[in-house]
């Protein structure tokens, strides 16, 4: 089975994900426009008939804002908590609301979507509800965590899993401490219901990497405190000091906010 996998867009103006595989797939979160998905879906020879659900992480905008439209107009199931569904349909950004297509999952309780394997985990964020996803399709473990405080024992089992890992490298601690961000609102990012920086993520990977990890995506880089050339290098730099080496043991991508990135395949 051929897997593939796309970034359609990731970070705080919108995130995105498509995994599937020859002839059908599912899309993690939605936070971007419908007509902008369904474009950069066909630019890449996938139909939206051949979606099959779409999976929300937590209910703040960049990752709902068109969950509406695909999951009512388009008759897509969109599959999120009970409580992520509740503060979806309350959301400000949400003019088409959720009825005919909302469908409940429970964190920790597999559920099966043909190929699919997928469990929700808990995150620590500032969501109503949040969620990871490990996602086993043909053998393959996929896991993404887009937006979380740190990393809990839990998500840590997750992440430990994957052979392909979609994480957070929200910003780079020096250029938030210096930024123009009010107080609140850096005390917001760096608290433990906020996003991960890039050290500590390297961090968590340098000490917990395994065999079978052999693809890194960092996601939902800040635009205002972060730079993907510098969330990659102090990635590829504490790795290295642990002597696992980019390109050799393990690829690493830094995912680009506002464009898609290339189309990942995988047998």
């Amino acid at each position: 089975m051929k897997i593939r996998f796309l970034s359609l867009a990731s970070g705080s103006s919108g995130n995105c994900y498509y995994l599937g595989t020859d002839t059908y797939g599912i899309l993690i979160d939605a936070g971007i426009g419908p007509r902008t998905i369904k474009k950069i879906l066909k630019e890449h020879g996938i139909g939206i008939e051949s979606i099959r659900a779409i999976l929300v992480t937590h209910d703040h905008a960049d990752h709902i804002k068109a969950v509406g439209s695909l999951g009512e107009k388009c008759g897509i199931p969109v599959y999120a908590t009970p409580e992520t569904h509740k503060g979806i349909n309350k959301s400000y950004c949400m003019t088409e609301k959720l009825s005919t297509c909302v469908r409940h999952l429970f964190k920790e309780t597999p559920l099966t979507l043909e190929d699919f394997k997928i469990t929700a985990f808990e995150v620590p964020h500032d969501g109503t509800d949040n969620v990871g996803y490990c996602i086993e399709l043909d053998g393959k473990v996929f896991s993404f965590l887009t937006d979380m405080g740190y990393i809990t024992p839990t998500a840590a089992q997750y992440i430990c899993k994957a052979n392909y890992l979609i994480i957070e490298a929200n910003y780079d601690e020096e250029m938030l401490k210096m930024g123009p961000y009010p107080q609140y609102l850096k005390e917001r990012i760096v608290s433990n219901n906020g996003h991960m920086c890039n050290r500590d993520t390297a961090n968590f990977l340098a000490e917990n990497i395994h065999e079978g990890l052999r693809y890194i995506w960092l996601c939902h880089l800040s635009k205002d405190n972060n730079h993907p050339e510098l969330a990659y290098k102090t990635v590829e730099l504490i790795l290295r000091s642990k002597g696992i080496l980019v390109g050799k043991d393990v690829q690493l991508v830094t995912l680009k906010r506002n464009t898609p990135s290339e189309l990942y395949e995988f047998e």
